[in-house]
């Protein structure tokens, strides 16, 4: 293998190349090296590291919905095209993605991880070109008069990947000053049942219903705004938001709200009042994306009147109640094009979400539709999958689309983010009876998925349409949380995992799932009242099994005892 060009070996080294001066040191570090330095100059997109591509890798999207997933590299077929209206969802660099296998800030193999420990400037990222694995930062058109810190890279060796995958967490964690959360929130959502057609009576019939239920927040999701972009302007029906907050806190919850903060509608009055606030491409506006049937523009977040806009925003709803902020479809504030300052995407990003910090101080935010290590240190919660959904998704690609499916997938081999980096959300549970695709074996699978593995526990139904079970499915759900999680076979190719967790409400649980044919079972070391099945060993333990049904043809699933 290679670092930088140079056969691997510790040491000091300097990279005089035309345009750049680089400065690096590669250590010895616990379970293997770590690579630090500078660079001096104008570097583009400078190659890290290279060596031959494994079989088969474990490969990373930059954000929140993308998948995380193993791949055969031999068998990997690029996509033909990248929707143009969502290409920034799938990279920072769509128009490569059509060339080969990518993998953003990470991957792994059998035995090894190799992974960036930032993105404060750079975006890191592997490729697989000619059967080489290659890793990359891209400082895109940025010239630097000073010496800047590179974005720290490790390789990692151990015949155990879950735990290498938790230490490299665990670096990620210590370089960036990662807010650790010690609980998981235990909340309430609007979005997954109403979508945009919410209404004031629906959240008040919502809030009366929920004294019933142990959520700590409730939190109003999209479909309150009037525009995207004024976020405090309410559409037809609502209240003014400081009314919201006040009626929420009155039942007893921490009123949270959504907000896509670094994006902003063409329709909107912050648009057509500030058309200079957004970044450009040859001079006119460049769309982010397109969603609610409009084009979506991407705040300037190098300008001062932004960030201050940005800054009032926030200490606003701070100031009238809310205590949760859910800050959504933030790959926005890093798309490549023209800004007030010659600073990296990713270095306007931060300055973006730096701003949201100080202005909410020690409230929760929970990060989502994010670029994943620009954001450690700044949110205190991150969702780490594509939009969960009322049906399984079989039939939906894995490209970051909604779907229960692969909402649980990422959910699983993101796991070691968790209590590291920030809390996983693995999206919500949806419980209702009606208005529901999902069987009620896929409910509990998704519900209990999510308990073992300890994340945030927040669900998204109209409560008039949780029946007896589905209450019974989350306080299940909440005896399985408050573990410490591993994922034991986290490069299965097959979506079948064995997941254990030490110490949580209910004892130490296993977890054997299967998302292909939607069957789970589940062990217990004590008693847990969703158990069906209790075996007892020669040496007195006894063990509890839940026995999976599963969801085609509803034969079932017998417990083992392993």
């Amino acid at each position: 293998m290679h670092v930088f060009g140079r056969a691997f070996q510790e040491g000091n080294f300097v990279l005089k190349e035309k345009s750049y001066v680089l400065e690096y040191t590669v250590e010895r570090i616990h379970l293997g090296w770590k690579v630090t330095g500078t660079v001096r100059g104008r570097p583009g997109r400078v190659e890290v590291f290279r060596e031959g591509a494994p079989e088969r890798l474990l490969v990373n999207n930059w954000q929140s919905w993308g998948p995380c997933r193993v791949v055969r590299v031999r068998d990997y077929v690029p996509p033909d095209r990248i929707d143009p209206d969502w290409q920034y969802t799938a990279s920072v660099f769509p128009e490569q993605l059509t060339k080969g296998l990518q993998s953003d800030y990470f991957v792994a193999s059998e035995g090894k991880v190799l992974g960036f420990l930032s993105s404060r400037i750079a975006h890191p990222f592997f490729f697989v070109e000619n059967g080489e694995l290659v890793a990359y930062m891209d400082f895109f058109e940025a010239n630097f008069e000073e010496p800047v810190p590179i974005e720290p890279f490790v390789i990692l060796e151990d015949p155990n990947t879950s735990l290498l995958l938790e230490r490299y967490a665990e670096l990620v964690g210590e370089e960036n000053n990662a807010r650790r959360r010690t609980k998981a929130v235990v909340g309430w959502c609007s979005w997954y049942h109403y979508f945009l057609d919410l209404t004031w009576d629906e959240v008040v019939k919502n809030l009366k219903l929920a004294k019933d239920y142990p959520f700590e927040v409730f939190q109003i999701d999209d479909g309150y705004e009037a525009d995207i972009g004024d976020w405090l302007n309410v559409k037809e029906g609502f209240p003014d938001l400081e009314t919201v907050a006040r009626v929420i806190g009155e039942h007893g919850f921490a009123p949270g709200i959504w907000t896509a903060p670094f994006s902003v509608s063409e329709t909107s009055r912050l648009y057509l009042e500030h058309p200079d606030w957004v970044v450009r491409e040859n001079g006119e506006p460049k769309m982010a994306y397109r969603n609610w049937k409009r084009r979506i523009y991407a705040l300037d977040l190098t300008r001062e009147d932004v960030r201050g806009w940005l800054w009032e925003l926030f200490s606003t709803l701070k100031r009238i109640g809310f205590r949760y902020f859910k800050i959504d479809f933030l790959f926005a504030g890093a798309i490549p094009g023209e800004r007030s300052r010659n600073v990296t995407p990713v270095q306007a990003l931060r300055m973006g979400l730096e701003t949201i910090r100080n202005a909410v101080e020690d409230a929760f935010v929970l990060g989502c539709g994010s670029p994943l290590l620009p954001a450690v240190g700044f949110v205190d919660g991150m969702r780490i999958g594509p939009d969960t959904a009322p049906f399984w998704g079989d039939r939906v690609p894995d490209i970051g689309a909604p779907a229960a499916k692969w909402a649980l997938r990422n959910a699983i081999t993101r796991y070691f983010m968790h209590d590291k980096l920030w809390l996983n959300d693995p999206d919500c549970l949806i419980l209702r009876s009606e208005k529901n695709e999902l069987s009620p074996q896929e409910r509990r699978l998704y519900a209990f998925l999510s308990g073992v593995l300890d994340g945030l526990m927040i669900v998204s139904d109209d409560l008039e349409f949780v029946d007896i079970e589905g209450r019974k499915v989350l306080e299940e759900t909440l005896k399985l949380h408050g573990g410490k999680p591993r994922v034991l076979n986290v490069l299965n190719e097959k979506l079948a995992y064995e997941i254990v967790s030490f110490g949580a409400r209910s004892g130490n649980v296993k977890m054997y799932v299967d998302l292909e044919k939607r069957t789970f079972n589940l062990e217990v070391d004590d008693g847990l009242s969703i158990r069906r099945k209790t075996v007892e060993r020669g040496d007195g333990r006894k063990f509890h099994f839940y026995e999976g049904v599963r969801g085609d043809d509803g034969t079932q699933v017998q417990p083992t005892d392993r």
